[in-house]
């Protein structure tokens, strides 16, 4: 066996190391409070490509026999009566799902601060956040409890939380992978996304749990192919010879890091010595997708939260009369950021405001998807972007919501235009990780992970020698 291979490292992580793993990690005052519940008990079938490998799954991915509280409680002790899609599939290839992981509340967040349970700590630098909202999967891929881990996309939450933690987050087109049993935030935005060890395993997780499903309404039948050939290693020499890959001129502002720009630089020259051809794009819209994105995904948002309100299930706060109770529920049950979401969601749809900010923050959507059309259409294959501005903050030291927002600044234009897109490690500063980010037209997995292997392979090779 090649014990470099990561279909060979995967298949050696046993339930048992991510047990010693976990108990060496999870818990005390600097542990990474990364889960929210585990099953001790559970044991894979014994068959598929994923045979008794361990994995988590996001709080916000409905399991049978464990919670389902999206770090909120409002959901505290809530047991989902049927299992996602994607958690179907990972048992069906015979994986091992061990636990929740700790998630921001409701996926609504950027650093992983805002669950009800507490943050979950950077596994390479306990006194930093981990990213959001997935930072809990992303801490236990990042500590080597687990290999693969599920999360959840709106705006970034599994690429700026790999980025963060120094592995692989993929976000996969819209309709790509089934969004039934995740809980909604922002319907037109969710994606259930896939975090690595490395961009392989990160391949066969999104491969596994990829493809139709009859119970998802926005679930794509389109055939998925060999996502995991398509990241494995190659002898080649060039292997991106033909592959054109665009560099968004608005990605790369005179404001950035100048640290992240130099790693970006770098990961760029990378691909010409692989055989890519790079060139500048524009995407004049980017500047947008902030604002766009900040008005559409609350109005959703205030939209799916109504259902949580004491009756139907959850927490139901004592009141003597129903108004009372929807309101006590509720109060007591949202956190902060929650709460702001859902106020600022029901303002932008109420009446005279509507068309000010809704309706036009739609249009602009329109637009973002429209421009990325047209530069892949140009003969333009992939784009690179940086994944995040910065690199992994201290934990309190984003005070102000819409400084936390700006973490987003380079993901949530793949959420609003429906693209895949994904994070992988291209250097440190300071020692923590920086990520890169390859975005690709709908359905353009397979070239992504193509793309990102090669990288993933030449730094390898770099490191080496």
């Amino acid at each position: 066996m090649n014990a470099t291979d990561p279909f060979v490292r995967l298949q050696t992580h046993t339930v048992e190391a991510a047990w010693r793993r976990y108990d060496e990690v999870q818990a005390g005052p600097e542990g990474l409070n990364a889960f929210l519940a585990v099953d001790r008990a559970a044991r894979g079938d014994g068959a598929g490509v994923l045979a008794g490998v361990p994995v988590a799954v996001k709080d916000n991915i409905a399991t049978l026999g464990m919670p389902t509280t999206c770090g909120s409680r409002v959901l505290d002790g809530y047991v989902s009566p049927f299992e996602a899609t994607a958690v179907r599939r990972l048992r069906a290839a015979g994986a091992v799902v061990i636990g929740k992981t700790n998630m921001d509340e409701f996926a609504m967040g950027s650093s992983n601060e805002n669950s009800a349970y507490g943050p979950v700590r950077n596994p390479l630098d306990r006194e930093r956040v981990p990213g959001g909202s997935s930072g809990g999967s992303a801490a236990a891929v990042a500590a080597g409890v687990v290999r693969i881990a599920l999360g959840s996309e709106t705006g970034g939450s599994v690429r700026q939380p790999a980025a963060f933690c120094g592995i692989v987050g993929i976000k996969p087109t819209y309709g790509r992978v089934s969004r039934y049993g995740l809980v909604a935030y922002a319907s037109s935005l969710d994606n259930v996304g896939v975090f690595g060890a490395s961009v392989a395993e990160a391949a066969l997780g999104l491969h596994v749990v990829a493809g139709h499903d009859r119970f998802d309404a926005t679930s794509a039948d389109v055939p998925v192919p060999d996502l995991t050939a398509a990241a494995r290693p190659t002898a080649d020499a060039r292997p991106l010879a033909g592959l054109v890959v665009g560099r968004p001129v608005e990605y790369f502002p005179a404001s950035l890091d100048a640290r992240i720009a130099e790693r970006c630089d770098a990961a760029l020259q990378q691909l010409r010595a692989l055989g890519a051809e790079v060139r500048d794009v524009s995407l004049p819209s980017t500047g947008l997708a902030i604002p766009v994105y900040y008005i559409i995904a609350p109005a959703e948002a205030s939209s799916n939260l109504a259902r949580y309100d004491g009756v139907r299930y959850g927490v139901r706060a004592a009141a003597d009369d129903l108004n009372s109770m929807y309101e006590r529920t509720r109060s007591s049950g949202f956190g902060d950021e929650v709460t702001r979401r859902i106020l600022l969601g029901t303002y932008v749809l109420s009446a005279g405001y509507y068309d000010a900010y809704y309706k036009r923050a739609q249009a602009v959507r329109a637009l973002v998807t429209q421009e990325f059309a047209q530069v892949f259409a140009s003969g333009v294959d992939l784009l690179f972007t940086p994944t995040a501005p910065t690199t992994a903050f201290r934990l309190g030291e984003v005070s102000d919501p819409y400084e936390m927002y700006l973490s987003d600044i380079f993901t949530v234009t793949a959420n609003l235009a429906g693209i895949p897109a994904m994070s992988q490690p291209i250097g440190t500063i300071d020692g923590l990780p920086v990520g890169g980010q390859f975005m690709a037209p709908h359905f353009g997995e397979a070239t992504m992970l193509r793309a990102a292997a090669a990288l993933e392979q030449a730094y390898a090779a770099e490191e080496a020698r």
